[in-house]
């Protein structure tokens, strides 16, 4: 009867554990449109912005395209390139460079903060283009995917991770890392309650059963 009930609360506490997020670390690429960021449809060695578009890179965590976290600080043409003058033959491109959060970081590497570069690149130029005039060195792998912006990080490219592991949390937020679950109440998930609840009635049931037969 002893191990029927270990068993059965082994069984009880898995389900009631709840599923951990997976996700990708990677440089998510956008588009500033209407002055909302807008992940862009096509990749930075494909896409040609033109003068005065206003494109963002963001390193973080994220399940998909829908909950990837968006560029941070200042996105501002006239911030950002208003003191580049306008040439004949060149354009020029507004970026933002977000290097995201310590949880989102690569094996416990500090990200540099946030900055803003107006790249000046010639009126045919890629976005990957414009990126290396101000952000070098760049990293890709084989499939030319973007690794690392000006370096960071200094290893892995586009690598699976899962929510139970510390600093592998993905960030839902555009702004800023945000706990799931019942972190805001500081206390145990329904599922634990229900889990610990049907342990109890297990319990019950088996002393009532061996008293019967006594």
């Amino acid at each position: 009867m002893l191990l029927a009930l270990l068993a059965a609360v082994t069984a009880v506490t898995t389900a009631a554990a709840p599923a951990q997020a997976a996700g990708y670390r990677y440089w998510s690429f956008w588009d500033l449109t209407d002055g909302t960021w807008t992940y862009a449809n096509q990749g930075p060695s494909i896409a040609r912005p033109g003068d005065g578009d206003v494109q963002g890179f963001r390193f973080a965590v994220s399940e998909n395209s829908q909950d990837a976290a968006k560029p941070r600080g200042p996105h501002d043409f006239a911030a950002i390139c208003g003191a580049t003058d306008a040439r004949d033959g060149s354009k020029r491109v507004a970026l933002v460079v977000d290097f995201g959060t310590r949880a989102d970081a690569t094996g416990g590497e500090n990200p540099p903060a946030p900055r803003t570069a107006c790249a000046r690149v010639a009126e045919d130029a890629t976005s990957a283009e414009a990126l290396a005039s101000v952000a070098e060195p760049l990293r890709y792998d084989s499939n030319a995917l973007l690794c690392a912006i000006d370096g960071y990080p200094r290893t892995g490219c586009g690598e699976q991770v899962s929510g139970d592991t510390p600093g592998d949390t993905p960030e839902t937020s555009g702004d800023a890392a945000t706990a799931s679950g019942d972190a805001d109440s500081g206390g145990p998930s329904a599922g634990v309650y229900a889990g610990i609840a049907a342990v109890v009635l297990l319990a019950a049931a088996a002393v009532w059963q061996s008293r019967r037969r006594r």
